[in-house]
């Protein structure tokens, strides 16, 4: 394993923690503006619909996805800036 590949490694971590926290403040952003209530349902929430448990779900798993994307791109795009060297 590359020098470099390992010195990225807790960078990542605290990159995948971050977009993590940030994908969760977006998705509750994004189902208030949706839904307009504060809490999307869970799995188990006898009183929701399946449509809306599927929707929350689809939607929190697109947000997360794209998230994590962009704060891993970014944080790559980063290191090969200040190092000359991509991470990956």
């Amino acid at each position: 394993m590359k020098a470099s590949k390992i010195a990225y490694k807790p960078v990542g971590l605290v990159l995948g923690a971050v977009s993590g926290m940030l994908a969760g403040l977006v998705f509750r952003q994004a189902w208030k503006g949706i839904a307009h209530e504060g809490d999307a349902p869970d799995a188990t929430d006898e009183d929701r619909t399946w449509r809306e448990v599927l929707l929350a779900a689809t939607l929190q798993g697109a947000i997360y996805a794209a998230v994590k994307a962009t704060v891993d791109r970014a944080g790559a795009t980063a290191t090969r800036r200040l190092t000359g060297t991509w991470p990956g």
